[in-house]
């Protein structure tokens, strides 16, 4: 009898171990791999999800994270049966983990958080993960490279965990740069890089001020950003400061307030000077022939302050008049030209009313003599000869400045102005007021005064003032 010296190696044998072989793996298969464990879970604790605080606590529970190939689901799925805020990132493609797997469609949560690495080991691993680190509001646009030009990893910035960001990363990276520059923008602006920087560089070298409202132009360029944005903590921070001119260079100004607040009236971004001012602002407008003056004419020396604003201050030394009319020379002038002038007669001791207002000038002011004129009236207007002197040279006693007549008497006659019903004084003065006549009015009953004169023994009954001087009837005591 022949012995087999191949044992179980042979086909029956190899057919055998091929059998149990996959019925092992296939049994393995359908279990999800629960027939063996690559290592223990994290233990770390956190947040309970899922009745649980670790993966260490699931235990032997491998379906909980793990499904059979048959199963339409996916190891993902049982993720997120736990993880369920994740699961709604998953679905917003602005956040984290729904712009990751916008990228990265079959991308799985093992991919970036495997397990079974041990106890202690992290549940976090992108070393080489496509991180959309936009979506966290900081681009790696402008950090490809270190100072020492190498490659960026996360720990650069992150120092072995992730999830937190070391507050001097920025600082200590930028310093081997440049250092002054850093020291200086520090002290400016504080520490806290990620408040204003982006990594878009929006507010790097070329950053340009020209797109927004207000413009860096002439003497305002290289000016150091901290000059005009003081204590700017923020990139809101840089929107804050006034435009207007007198918020940095209100120290600046000479006139104290007195010309307002907007410097750009005058002044431009070339410099404080030359200035173009706006005269009007003042409390002395420029019109007529003083908008041709040059500045100097009025403000010598540059001395702008205390200037006077009276004519005279200035137009003394033109003044014709000799101070006859006083120092307010508007009174008559305008800036306009110094012969157009109107004089307001009702502002002197001699207003003009009535005929006065339209005699020319000339006619009183004989020579352009202004100063020392008689007012009374009969200084123009000499006493008649046919008034013989009788009224005095009190014209307005009887005459208004309207006409020479019709005239009031001034009751300075000595015979009574009421002597007979209906008498004017053409009854008594038929020719002129230097003549009179009596008789003219009782010549009617001339045969009766005739009589009572004679029967009296007076001989001139024709003059009868001489013994009627007051119009009484009879004379009080007869010659």
């Amino acid at each position: 009898m022949r012995t087999n010296r191949l044992g179980c190696l042979t086909g029956t044998g190899l057919i055998a171990a091929l059998i149990t072989a996959v019925v092992i793996a296939g049994y393995a298969y359908a279990r999800g791999g629960l027939m063996y464990n690559p290592g223990p879970l994290n233990a770390q604790s956190g947040r309970m999800l899922g009745g649980v605080t670790s993966h260490a606590e699931i235990g032997g529970d491998c379906e909980a994270c793990h499904t059979a190939p048959w199963e339409s689901a996916v190891m993902a799925d049982r993720c997120a049966v736990c993880h369920t805020e994740i699961a709604a990132q998953m679905r917003d493609v602005a956040s984290v983990h729904g712009a990751m797997l916008h990228d990265n469609p079959t991308l799985g949560c093992r991919h970036c958080h495997p397990d079974h690495r041990g106890p202690a080991e992290g549940l976090t691993v992108m070393d080489d993960a496509s991180f959309p680190h936009e979506v966290l509001g900081f681009s790696l646009n402008g950090h490809q490279r270190t100072a020492a030009r190498e490659p960026f990893v996360c720990d650069d910035c992150h120092q072995g965990d992730i999830t937190t960001f070391a507050p001097d990363s920025c600082d200590a990276c930028h310093r081997q740069m440049d250092l002054g520059f850093m020291t200086a923008h520090t002290l400016s602006f504080g520490p806290a890089c990620l408040d204003c920087h982006d990594g878009v560089d929006r507010l790097g070298k070329n950053f340009d001020h020209n797109v927004f409202s207000f413009k860096i132009t002439a003497k305002h360029v290289g000016l150091a950003c901290v000059q005009c944005h003081v204590n700017a903590r923020g990139f809101g921070d840089f929107a804050v400061p006034l435009q207007d001119c007198y918020a940095c260079h209100h120290n600046d100004d000479p006139h104290d307030g007195r010309f307002g607040l907007d410097c750009s009236q005058c002044h431009t971004a070339e410099g404080w000077s030359p200035a173009k001012f706006d005269h009007n602002l003042s409390v002395f407008k420029l019109e007529g022939k003083h908008e041709e003056v040059s500045c100097e004419s009025c403000h010598q020396d540059r001395v702008y302050q205390g200037t006077p604003t009276e004519c005279f201050s200035c137009h003394g030394q033109d003044d014709e008049h000799n101070g006859q009319f006083g120092t307010d020379c508007a009174t008559c002038h305008n800036p306009s030209d110094w012969s157009d002038a109107d004089f307001d007669h009702n502002r002197s001791n001699f207003p003009l009313t009535g005929a006065h207002v339209d005699v020319a000038c000339e006619r009183c002011h004989v020579d352009e003599q202004f100063q020392g004129l008689s007012t009374a009236c009969v200084a123009c207007h000499a006493d008649p000869a046919f008034h013989a002197g009788q009224f005095g040279t009190d014209c307005a006693a009887c005459h208004t400045t309207t006409a020479w007549t019709p005239a009031e008497f001034n009751g300075r006659h000595t015979f009574p102005l009421n002597h007979g019903d209906g008498a004017t004084c053409a009854t008594c003065h038929p020719a002129s007021f230097t003549t009179y006549t009596c008789y003219g009015c009782h010549e009617h009953n001339e045969a009766e005064v005739r009589e009572k004169h004679l029967d009296e023994g007076i001989n001139n009954f024709q003059n009868c003032m001489e013994c009627h001087p007051n119009g009484e009837e009879h004379r009080g005591e007869r010659d």
